[in-house]
């Protein structure tokens, strides 16, 4: 199977191409030139896999130029014990009769990026040595807070790879920034931007088009690649939970085969509802996905009404993973639904590129909505469906989670749907401790309390351990500290490159 740009699908690379490559040379996203279909057998008998070997099947159709031993590799060595607590990798905790959470985030920094930046590694490497590739591999990744530890993690010292993470100043938790100016390894670099997180994608985004940026890293010998998912390599594994998701409810005997299920995702960038679309049209029997927004709610906006208007004002939150106002992987959506109209993305690009904003007509609009609802939860919904989903199945979600579940509720009012529900949960609700403590506790008690004062309060408060990649930040020295203006990334990029 060949990968094809959004915006020209004459441009085909291979599986391995495209994930060493990360974007496509015209700024467009890789997408598969056909989506796997399965059977109803093949998804039945899922139930009987464990995760790794699911992620064998599903990564097995979409990389073919890797072989099957290469692909067990990689899932084997990503999805283990020792790395997510248990060999569930992704339990699905159950809520109520109709509603499960799917907990992404059992990794070693404690969010869903985990799931696909544990694996990244091994596909990457495995690509440069299958494409012949001699130089080493700088990758560029702009995040909003997790995909930059889940990264950094990912990708120290592994060799041949050199990893740059971009994270906007003011823009991610405390617990994030500590994560990220705390990270050890010889081969990473992490620098925070004055601005927001949209910047910083820009900026990388720039570097990535950039032909003499690409040629200044050429000569020092480097290439560029990604781990945001943006990178097909990204993606492709967050497919695999959504069937593993369905596997589980199997095997509980909490649906039968064919039952279709909502599946509900707080998302910002769209990757992760985007695998769930994939799952989707793979065959995974779905009913409605849910997409989740904060006050940023530009997505909200575009499902319900076909335009995406990035012109407005950009939201500081308490889910600060999804402050994002442009989001890249909506494109490769577009393109799908568009019938592959690869002209037609290239063209609505263009104008969120200039305008800010682009309308993709009432027709597609429609086709669309047959598929997603959109919805969105402010601050204070935030914090009070933490606290009333404490007090009434004691489950503490973190803020992002907490979204999500306030959208489904406000779409089971509207619908009366009760589909069983998975509810995708994107992060450990200690990533966020203050801003989950806020729907626990008085203001009061957390006056004066530095960060790991408050993991110990929320420890007691719900009764769950603190994970030690978190509660051991207090003994690691501080390594990062530069900030630079967004015109500035490359000159931080190029410093890290010449001083290796």
């Amino acid at each position: 199977m060949n990968y094809q740009s959004t915006r020209d699908s004459k441009i085909s690379f291979s599986s391995a191409e495209a994930i060493k490559t990360g974007i496509a040379p015209d700024g467009g996203l890789f997408v598969p030139s056909e989506i796997p279909s399965l059977s109803a057998s093949e998804i039945e008998n899922i139930k009987n896999l464990s995760y790794v070997e699911l992620a064998d099947f599903v990564l097995g159709k979409f990389l073919t130029d890797y072989t099957a031993e290469e692909v067990h590799h990689c899932a084997s060595n990503a999805y283990t014990k020792e790395k997510f607590e248990s060999d569930t990798i992704a339990p699905l905790h159950k809520l109520n009769d109709n509603t499960h959470i799917l907990e992404l985030w059992h990794g070693p920094t404690c969010a869903f990026k985990d799931m696909a930046l544990q694996i990244l590694p091994y596909l990457l490497t495995k690509a440069m040595k299958k494409t012949g590739e001699e130089k080493e591999v700088i990758i560029l990744v702009a995040t909003s807070g997790d995909t930059g530890k889940a990264a950094l993690e990912g990708f120290k010292d592994v060799e041949g790879t050199n990893i740059q993470v971009f994270y906007p100043v003011d823009g991610v938790s405390k617990i994030q920034k500590l994560q990220m100016a705390t990270q050890l390894g010889k081969n990473v670099n992490v620098t925070a931007v004055k601005g927001n997180f949209d910047d910083a994608q820009t900026g990388v985004k720039k570097i990535f088009s950039n032909d003499d940026m690409r040629k200044k890293a050429d000569e020092l010998g480097y290439v560029f690649s990604s781990a945001n998912s943006i990178n097909w390599g990204r993606l492709v594994p967050q497919i695999v939970y959504y069937f593993y998701s369905y596997a589980t409810l199997l095997k509980n005997n909490e649906i039968k085969m064919g039952d279709k299920i909502n599946i509900v995702v707080p998302t910002g960038n769209f990757g992760n509802i985007l695998a769930a679309f994939y799952a989707k049209s793979m065959g995974l029997p779905v009913n409605k996905l849910i997409c989740a927004s904060n006050k940023n709610n530009v997505l909200t906006d575009f499902i319900n009404t076909g335009v995406y208007d990035r012109n407005r004002k950009f939201e500081t939150t308490i889910s600060p993973s999804m402050d994002i106002l442009i989001s890249s992987n909506l494109e490769r959506f577009i393109y799908h639904m568009s019938g592959e109209n690869a002209s037609f993305v290239a063209e609505c690009m263009k104008k969120l590129n200039e305008e800010g904003k682009y309308d993709i007509g009432a027709e597609l609009t429609k086709k669309i909505k047959e598929i997603f609802v959109g919805g969105y939860a402010s601050d204070e919904d935030t914090v009070e469906t933490i606290k009333k989903t404490n007090e009434k199945y004691s489950y503490i979600p973190d803020t992002h989670t907490s979204v999500a579940i306030k959208v489904y509720e406000d779409y089971v009012k509207e619908t009366g749907d009760n589909t069983k529900t998975v509810i995708a949960s994107t992060a450990n609700p200690f990533k966020f401790n203050q801003s989950v403590l806020s729907a626990l506790v008085e203001e009061r008690e957390m006056e004066g309390k530095d960060e790991f004062e408050l993991l110990q309060m929320l420890s007691e408060k719900g009764n769950l351990n603190i994970p030690d990649s978190l509660n051991n930040l207090k003994k690691m020295d501080v390594r990062f500290k530069d900030v630079c203006n967004k015109e500035e990334m490359w000159d931080m990029v190029h410093t890290f490159l010449t001083n290796k």
